[in-house]
């Protein structure tokens, strides 16, 4: 399956989902939806017990649940139970909720947002745009997290030359990239601003975005200038694509006496 992870928004609610390219269909988290129509406090337990009852009923939704990894609150990627978008609308019924009309509407918005950037790419920026503004952040810090994606993007592809396209090694170059300008891994620096679930870089200020946008594109510079491949080559490697952020947040510190990593979260004064 080639898989595209993304979350999606129902009343500030996260939903994660995962576009199977193969399929052409969204397949997406059941206990974040449970989550959502239940209104429980414990909405694995809900679902367990719904789950129980449909194989006993011998539902054929039950027989349509699959298990995909997805990631947990913890950061790390766990087998989660899915359904496709048909299985979803089948749910629906399953749970007595007030919102199961809403939520219907929206997993028709998805499916029609989904299918218009197949055919225009610029309507997925534009949602991630309007998605940003609805959070309240500025226009200045939007703009620098959308370029933070296209330099990550570029970063992705040459590693995808280089025969690297498990999950698992793309979050330990990562991780080398993070720590090496940083000086923390991508836990601690998620523990630094109490993040949970939520995206390290959705909360990291103008300036922190923009020295991992450097530690990044020079990563993707100085890739292309060796002939690594495998990912053990590329690690090997991995020294020398921080260092220049490096040197330049250690610079810039010195100067202003003002650290880059900060706990605070980029909308905490908001």
């Amino acid at each position: 399956m080639k898989q595209e992870t993304k979350l999606a928004l129902f009343e500030q609610k996260e939903i994660r989902r995962i576009w199977d390219s193969e399929k052409s269909d969204w397949y997406f988290s059941v206990i974040d939806i449970v989550e959502v129509l239940a209104e429980t406090p414990r909405p694995r337990k809900y679902w367990n017990a719904l789950k129980t009852k449909l194989i006993e009923e011998w539902s054929e939704l039950s027989h349509k649940l699959g298990q995909l990894k997805m990631k947990a609150l913890d950061w790390k990627m766990r087998q989660t139970d899915v359904l496709d978008t048909k299985g979803i609308l089948r749910l629906v019924q399953s749970i007595p909720s007030k919102k199961a009309e809403p939520f219907k509407m929206w997993l028709a918005k998805v499916w029609d947002e989904r299918i218009n950037e197949i055919y225009d790419p610029e309507l997925a920026i534009e949602r991630a745009i309007n998605t940003y503004r609805k959070k309240w952040y500025s226009e200045n810090w939007i703009q620098q997290r959308l370029k933070s994606i296209d330099i990550r993007k570029e970063l992705t592809g040459e590693w995808k030359e280089r025969w690297i396209e498990e999950w698992v090694e793309y979050a330990i170059l990562t991780n080398e990239i993070l720590k090496g300008w940083s000086g923390m891994t991508t836990g601690e620096y998620k523990d630094l601003k109490w993040l949970k679930k939520e995206s390290l870089k959705d909360n990291m200020s103008n300036l922190e975005l923009v020295f991992n946008m450097l530690a990044e594109a020079s990563t993707t510079e100085i890739l292309q200038t060796k002939d690594s491949k495998w990912f053990e080559k590329v690690k090997q490697s991995s020294k020398e694509w921080w260092e220049v952020a490096w040197e330049a947040r250690k610079t810039l510190e010195e100067k202003t006496g003002k650290k880059v990593v900060s706990g605070s979260k980029v909308l905490e004064n908001k």
